[in-house]
Formats: C-alpha cells, structure tokens, sequence
C-alpha cells in the first residue's frame, strides 16, 4: 500500500530483510510530517555508516605510472589508472583536487578510467 516506505536492513543474523521506513510510512500518511532537520533526500543502504567509516579511513597507498605502457605519457591529458576503486579515487582526490574533469568507473572489471585530466 505504501511502497516508499519499504525498505532493507540487516537484522541480528547479518541477512538483509525487509523493512519499513518508520519516517518514510509517516510522511506518506499525513500531509506533513517531516521530523528531526525538516526536509531531507536520502540515499541508503544496509551498513551505510560502516561505508562511510570506510571511505574516511586512511590509505597508505601510491599512484604509479607505467610509461612503458602508456602512449605519448608526456603530453597525454589523459590517464589510465587500474586499482581498487574506492582506494583510487581516494589517491585522486588529494592529488588531483580540482583538476579533474571527468571520471569513468567500470564497474565490471573493477577498473577506474579517468579523462581529461587538466
């Protein structure tokens, strides 16, 4: 009946269940119901805060290029980079900070291509 409140979690055995959006279910019901910081949009998923521990923690990680394999490494605007995706874009954003234009993640192979850089 109200399909925005349905959601996933993770319940006490660590398998994903359905779920409803106590706060989702509340504003479909009423005409206005918005608790806590008013309103808000949301993108969520189960175990989003321990993503989001990930992400901030620290990378002892470098970024190294192969010019053996790389065309014409001295004047290119563009790299190709291989890794982790999350560990490389965490490498570009303290390097690259403000210098990128475009970033393309393939998601099949784990591959993070990054164009146009400036």
């Amino acid at each position: 009946m109200f399909p925005n409140a349905v959601t996933e979690t993770i319940d006490e055995n660590g398998e994903v269940v359905r779920a409803i959006d106590k706060d989702v279910l509340m504003q479909e019901i009423n005409t206005k119901v918005v608790d806590g910081k008013e309103e808000r949009y949301q993108f969520t998923w189960p175990d989003k805060k321990k993503s989001v521990l990930l992400a901030n923690a620290p990378i002892n990680k470098t970024l190294r290029p192969c010019r053996e394999e790389s065309v014409d490494f001295d004047t290119t605007e563009n790299l190709y980079i291989e890794g982790d995706n999350l560990e490389v874009l965490k490498l570009l954003q303290e390097t690259y900070l403000g210098k990128i234009k475009m970033i393309y993640i393939e998601i099949k192979t784990r591959y993070l291509i990054q164009n146009a850089a400036a």
